[in-house]
């Protein structure tokens, strides 16, 4: 309802004009042609096929400022019942009701997708989805699909793919071995054309891009709000950005290494990782970690949820979502202790876990991808 009876902001309108490009260079040489109007091109290659089909269904007489924000919203249902799911296979049925009603409900959702509408939400639903497949369905072929077609479509998750490799080797060669078909083959199709063509472009685009330069969220608004030096924080924008990166990646691939059978979790604390320590800032960012919170625990969700959710619905409310509010910048440092201490209360009860347990924390039901064997072991024997 909200994409359909509102004009969103800017960055609707810059989807549009993404798409009236690739309509005219196609999805590979839009990397290298000059935009006229339009922000750098900075999306991976599945988006643009996905603009291009937006743009065929607005030739139906369908507005294009309300498709733009139906992959996102569809893609916050999916990942309702992906909590339900993951959160089901770990504690009790009731808590995962609410997990999967917190992600429905989350304000911070309903504005990013059904207002703002960028690919934020399918990326995290796909990651979502590829940790469900390879710890909790047996499915190592199809997560890794899953987490191809996740950094795919945005290219945040990046900072879980190690994390779904080290759990895909602890599961065993052959689970290593499909998940790597699986993301290897959707990759080289989904890339593979535009890296051989234009590299270069794709490089400066998408895999170099560091985000905005506004100073309102995290890291760089305490540096900024407590007088650091310009340098310090000119730093942290620039090359100091990828030691973020790989913080995040070394606590994914840590934690899986650790904790395989609670891969989900640990996808849902990488992707919050990287938005605590994010250099750059946007109220869809958000995104990354609304979802995962309610797999982590309920209450962190909605402590999330709740305040970073009114953090969003007033920065949308504002004269532009790049240019916070006083009381909207407080919330927002509010948003970043919760935050914080959600992804602490969550390490901590992934690290308390059995090391050998299965989804529900249980040594005797382990579900995660490994080799099924038909004889007992000694040890179950014994």
């Amino acid at each position: 309802m909200i994409a359909a009876n509102t004009p969103g902001p800017a960055d609707v309108r810059f989807f549009q004009g993404f798409a009236k490009a690739l309509s005219v260079y196609g999805p590979i040489r839009i990397y290298e042609q000059p935009l006229p109007g339009l922000p750098v091109y900075n999306h991976p290659p599945l988006a643009g096929w996905m603009l291009l089909g937006l743009n065929s269904l607005s030739e139906f007489g369908m507005a294009f400022a309300t498709l733009i924000r139906w992959p996102a919203s569809i893609a916050d249902f999916v990942c309702t019942l992906l909590v339900f799911e993951i959160v089901r296979r770990r504690a009790a049925l009731r808590t995962a009701m609410l997990c999967g009603i917190g992600v429905a409900v989350s304000p911070v959702l309903i504005a990013t997708s059904g207002y703002h509408g960028n690919t934020d939400a399918v990326a995290v639903m796909f990651a979502l989805a590829a940790a469900h497949l390879l710890a909790d369905r047996r499915s190592p072929l199809a997560a890794g699909v899953a987490a191809a077609l996740s950094i795919s479509v945005k290219f945040i998750p990046v900072v879980a793919i190690p994390a779904l490799f080290v759990a895909a080797l602890r599961g065993g060669r052959p689970v290593l071995v499909r998940f790597a078909a699986g993301f290897a083959g959707v990759s080289a199709l989904v890339w593979g054309p535009v890296l051989v063509t234009v590299p270069q472009a794709l490089k400066e685009n998408v895999l170099e891009y560091a985000g905005g330069s506004y100073r309102l969220w995290g890291l760089v608004r305490f540096a900024d709000a407590f007088g650091l030096p310009e340098s310090v924080i000119t730093f942290m924008q620039g090359g100091g950005h990828f030691l973020f990166v790989l913080i995040c990646v070394a606590a994914g691939a840590w934690l899986a290494w650790l904790r395989p059978a609670q891969l989900p979790g640990v996808v849902a604390v990488t992707l919050g990782l990287l938005l605590l320590l994010s250099t750059a800032s946007g109220l869809q960012y958000l995104t990354w970690a609304a979802a995962g919170m309610f797999v982590l625990g309920f209450w962190e969700g909605l402590a999330y949820s709740c305040v970073l959710g009114l953090t969003t619905v007033l920065g949308y409310s504002g004269r532009s979502p790049v240019r916070w509010s006083e009381p909207v910048l407080q919330l927002g440092a509010a948003g970043w202790i919760v935050l914080a201490a959600g992804l602490a209360a969550g390490i901590h009860r992934l690290l308390a876990l059995p090391p050998g347990g299965g989804p529900a924390g249980r040594t005797g039901r382990t579900r995660f991808a490994g080799p099924r064997t038909s004889q007992p072991s000694k040890s179950a024997v014994t």
